[in-house]
């Protein structure tokens, strides 16, 4: 998870939130959180960058739509992440 940026990180969060997220739907809900435009310049390396990392997997939809869910990996990641953010965040609720 160290060697993630931000993004891809928070890309992993939206994709465990939903079931099956295509790629719009991923890009709406990182625009939402943001607060802007997130283009498909960016999106979609990203996406790839995480499936070849073995985080996330991929899946056709129809031709033009592909889905992602998270790997058994990449639910580790974001376990350990929030565990690791757990240890900070609880000393102050």
């Amino acid at each position: 998870m160290d060697d993630l940026t931000a993004f891809q990180r928070d890309m992993l969060f939206v994709i465990a939130g939903h079931e099956k997220p295509h790629g719009l739907k991923i890009k709406n809900m990182l625009e939402n959180y943001y607060e802007d435009e997130v283009n498909h310049g960016r999106l979609y390396p990203n996406l790839d960058d995480l499936v070849d990392e073995g985080l996330i997997n991929k899946g056709e939809k129809d031709k033009r739509t592909n889905w992602y869910t998270l790997s058994a990996q990449g639910i580790e990641v974001l376990n350990h992440r929030r565990n690791w953010e757990d240890q900070f965040v609880e000393q102050h609720f």
